[in-house]
């Protein structure tokens, strides 16, 4: 009988309602949280499951009807205590068949058998959900209230934008019609210094609203067909002129796969660059910013463009890189202190290009320059037959490579070795010249075994070797590696040959 009290003791003392009741829909078994939780003045035995279950348990007949079936699935259903309160529960219902007569007790009384050889019972489980309920409650409370603190911010900030930004364009005007009429170099270089901080002014206005819009979830993409080499010319002229009479050098490339004309937001994508290049301006004193441009992958009418931003700045160290793409933060305080800035725009860069179904990216050292990549998937005109015929190729050679794979790539093996003997390698000392060859090697003869870790570490090593080169040099390295990570075969010999070409 120890084992039996043990079993009786244990059930009684669960944290769930445990309720065994026939056909009829009688209980014939309550363990004690049932009877203390649903408060019946006498005991649930003889009671109908209908009155602890009224909304989920019929009697016909004196037949049970189940709503849902025994099956173990979990139901939430009002429970009633004895006094016709109630509270929710989260219930399974199982079904089982005696294989002998049972008779429920306590201690050694267990009494006549309650139920009969062959006869099917049910056994009810339920735990008391009134405190998941109310944290729901309050949770769904509080993003409501949340949701409208935001609604009122937004409108706040559009208020005060549209406020601010209305002054500020007064002024611009006023200047602008100044400088229209001023001749006097002293007085045109002042009118010059209002027009700019100004322009700064409504810079700032527009990533608050922006950021505003973005946080809301209220942002909405523009998409529509553009040229996209017109719109690099204007950003290019944007910055051309106080880039060069700061006296560093500035240029940007584009690739020639680059399609003529693609279908996005073109003021997104130019205030992305606007960004990119206006911190690379603000951060480098000497050396260079270089803006490149290259077509990465097409799939059917949507074709994926990668940009780069790269600069010879101040650099930023490894350590302080995770505080760049976040929400009014900069490096450190001295920073803002010095070059001015919210914070914002880097954040507000990240969140439009992912809503591109892209990303954006940050390779610095501290002192030794920066450069910002992202990428963004963009469509192709319907008229674009060119590139859907370029597609076509691109599948038919895919195809090609797949049946002649071994051959291809044996001739490739096969001209390795004399290509990287050449020893055309034009950059830096020739200790690091021998180091590039060699790491070049490796990594070629590993993407030819199809080991794309090892090809990873190596294309890594050669853009680190390729730290103080030339931006081009530096941006080639980096496409190589991302064509690496990728383990794209045709992408990253494509990629390899064109840095060899450049080294």
């Amino acid at each position: 009988m120890e084992r039996r009290d043990l079993l009786q003791f244990s059930i009684d003392n669960v944290l769930e309602i445990i309720l065994i009741f026939d056909g009829t829909g009688t209980i014939i078994y309550a363990n004690r949280t049932s009877e203390q939780q649903l408060e019946y003045k006498n005991s649930l035995c003889g009671c109908k499951i209908t009155e602890v279950f009224p909304g989920e348990f019929t009697i016909e007949k004196n037949v049970l009807r189940l709503q849902y079936k025994a099956d173990g699935t979990i139901h939430n259903m009002m429970a009633y205590r004895g006094n016709r309160t109630c509270f929710p529960t989260d219930v399974k219902l199982l079904a089982y068949e005696t294989a002998g007569a049972l008779s429920f007790g306590k201690g050694n009384d267990y009494g006549e058998p309650a139920v009969e050889s062959g006869e099917q019972i049910y056994i009810c489980t339920g735990y008391d959900t009134s405190a998941k309920v109310l944290l729901e409650k309050k949770a769904s409370q509080a993003d409501l209230e949340a949701e409208n603190a935001l609604k009122v911010k937004s409108e706040f900030v559009a208020n005060v934008t549209h406020e601010l930004r209305t002054p500020v364009n007064g002024i611009l005007g006023n200047t602008q019609e100044l400088l229209n009429r001023e001749t006097e170099p002293d007085k045109r270089k002042l009118l010059h210094l209002v027009e700019r901080g100004c322009r700064d002014m409504n810079a700032i206005i527009n990533n608050i609203l922006d950021f505003s819009k973005l946080e809301a979830g209220k942002f909405v993409l523009e998409p529509r067909k553009f040229h996209f080499r017109s719109m690099m010319d204007y950003v290019k002229e944007n910055h051309a002129g106080r880039i060069v009479e700061k006296g560093l050098d500035f240029s940007v490339t584009i690739s020639q796969d680059v399609p003529e004309y693609i279908v996005s937001d073109e003021l997104r994508i130019v205030q992305i660059l606007n960004n990119l290049i206006s911190n690379a301006y603000k951060f480098t004193a000497v050396g260079e910013i270089h803006v490149e441009v290259v077509k990465t992958a097409q799939a059917g009418n949507r074709v994926e463009l990668f940009f780069m931003v790269i600069d010879s700045g101040i650099g930023i160290a490894k350590t302080e890189q995770d505080k760049l793409f976040k929400s009014f933060s900069q490096v450190d305080a001295s920073i803002s202190r010095k070059y001015g800035g919210t914070g914002l725009g880097l954040n507000i860069c990240k969140q439009l290009v992912e809503l591109m179904d892209g990303g954006i990216h940050v390779e610095s050292e501290a002192g030794k320059g920066s450069l910002f990549s992202f990428d963004i998937w963009a469509g192709l005109p319907e008229d674009c037959e060119e590139y859907n015929k370029e597609e076509q190729e691109d599948n038919n050679q895919s195809r090609m490579l797949t049946a002649d794979e071994q051959i291809l790539r044996g001739k490739l093996q096969s001209l390795t070795e004399n290509r990287v003997s050449e020893k055309i390698w034009k950059f830096g000392e020739e200790e690091n010249k021998k180091e590039i060859e060699k790491k070049m090697s490796k990594l070629i003869l590993c993407v030819e075994m199809e080991n794309w870790e090892k090809a990873e570490m190596f294309a890594e090593t050669v853009k680190q070797l390729l730290a103080e080169a030339p931006g081009e040099v530096k941006s080639a390295a980096l496409r190589m590696k991302m064509a690496v990570q990728k383990g794209d075969y045709e992408k990253t010999t494509k990629a390899f040959e064109v840095l060899q070409k450049l080294l």
